[in-house]
């Protein structure tokens, strides 16, 4: 896994191109190792039964924690890196430690048996809700512990739920859909990835040493210690989480005599906020949690989990060069993943492997209405334990003119459906809308 010498990578502050402000020492540790003069870990052993024996997740490098840390990363995912600028800028004091009073959760979730499973459970902590209950001891004595989880609630207003109640689709009951504009009552849940590497790299099927050095080496070496520290088995990667909407009373969500309606989705920022109609993302949002409304005033529950992977995680800049590529090259439903494999070599990085973990985490044992057509998202659920009684694709009628592409395409790459499946030489008609009086010119 590396070198495990005994002197740390360090580098005087005065080679740098400026001094630093004062706060920081003289000089800078890239990197420890093992066995290094005191360097001590806090104990973790991920999959314990119970937090205490668990222990906490400690990342930050400030000060005597810097030797004892067990994990590495940072915490804020993707926005760590505006936690970085707002200390550089004298905006936040590097020392800043946060004041948790009266910040914890608005629902205790009932502690369930995934959370003492260290193989159901591998990309999000699940005591990261509940620090200050679990780890107060810690916190009282100066560590600097944070939270990876938080659970909130609010009301909600969608244009199409709405539209919904005005339509007599969905009744006004006060308690979850309160008023005849539409608006719902929800239970939130946030949630940051936290990755327990060892379990990261069996969902993929590859071997630990390969996960860290693959990590290490296309984050442009950002993260030296999954080379060097492979004691180290906890890594807060610096990308987006989660968000889970509950619909009706969260006790329901892990009761298996109630049934269940769960929308998965994955962002697409374009057409969820913006309503761009080059793909059916925002009408299957607006389903998923109408449906799972409707389940949760018939005595159920209803849960829509909204994941950070904007672009099937290829990201929006890759996405919009697809769709370029798409419209000056004939918009066809045979040629849509071709396209994407073009620009991205691959159709699809989204790898469900880790989506079932939050699941898992809520107590679902059973899903009774699945809202999704997706092939990658059904059997990563199944394969992780939970069943699927029923598949709900969108209705055709909620499926934009310009649409048809994608979902047409993705149906016959295996996507579910209750309608006809198209052959290739079908789907070569299936045609989008061009850029005649955009740009007329063919490229």
């Amino acid at each position: 896994m590396g070198d495990t010498g005994t002197t740390p990578a360090e580098v005087p502050a005065a080679q740098l191109p400026n001094s630093p402000k004062p706060g920081y020492s003289t000089h800078i540790v890239l990197t420890t190792y093992p066995g290094q003069s005191g360097i001590d870990p806090v104990p973790l052993e991920w999959g314990a039964p119970d937090s205490k024996s668990r222990g906490p997740v400690v990342v930050s490098r400030s000060g005597p924690l810097l030797k004892r840390r067990n994990a590495m990363g940072a915490h804020g995912g993707n926005y760590s890196i505006y936690n970085a600028l707002a200390i550089a800028s004298g905006d936040l004091d590097p020392n800043f430690r946060p004041d948790f009073r009266n910040s914890e959760p608005i629902f205790k979730f009932p502690w369930q048996p995934a959370w003492a499973d260290k193989e159901k459970i591998v990309s999000m902590d699940p005591y990261g809700h509940d620090i200050v209950n679990q780890f107060r001891e810690q916190l009282d004595a100066g560590w600097d512990i944070r939270p990876t989880m938080a659970i909130t609630r609010a009301n909600m207003k969608l244009a199409e739920i709405g539209e919904a109640v005005r339509d007599g689709k969905l009744g006004v009951d006060g308690d979850i859909v309160v008023d005849s504009t539409g608006e719902v009552r929800v239970t939130k849940v946030a949630v940051e990835p936290v990755w327990y590497l060892p379990g990261v790299a069996d969902r993929f099927g590859v071997d630990e040493g390969t996960l860290r050095r693959t990590l290490f080496e296309h984050t442009g070496g950002s993260y030296p210690e999954l080379i060097t520290r492979p004691d180290l088995k906890i890594f807060l990667p610096p990308i987006g989480g989660l968000t889970v909407y509950i619909f009706g009373p969260p006790e329901r969500v892990s009761d298996e005599n109630v049934k269940l309606a769960l929308r998965i989705h994955d962002e697409c920022n374009g057409s969820d906020v913006f309503q761009s109609d080059i793909c059916t993302c925002r009408p299957y949002l607006a389903f998923g949690i109408q449906e799972a409304i409707r389940e949760a005033q018939n005595g159920g529950s209803g849960v829509v989990i909204y994941f950070r992977k904007e672009g099937r995680a290829l990201g929006e800049v890759t996405k919009y060069l697809v769709y370029n590529a798409r419209k000056r090259g004939g918009d066809t439903a045979d040629k849509y993943f071709t396209r994407t494999e073009n620009i991205a070599g691959v159709r699809d990085m989204r790898f469900q492997a880790l989506m079932p973990d939050i699941l898992h985490w809520l107590g679902i044992k059973k899903i009774d209405r699945m809202l999704s057509m997706s092939n990658m998202k059904h059997d990563a659920i199944v394969q992780s334990g939970i069943k699927i009684h029923e598949r709900i694709p969108i209705p055709d009628d909620m499926i934009p003119n310009d649409s048809r592409v994608e979902i047409d395409a993705k149906i016959n790459a295996g996507y579910f459906t209750t309608g006809r499946q198209y052959t290739m030489e079908e789907l070569a008609a299936v045609k989008g809308r061009g850029w005649e009086k955009w740009e007329d010119v063919t490229h």
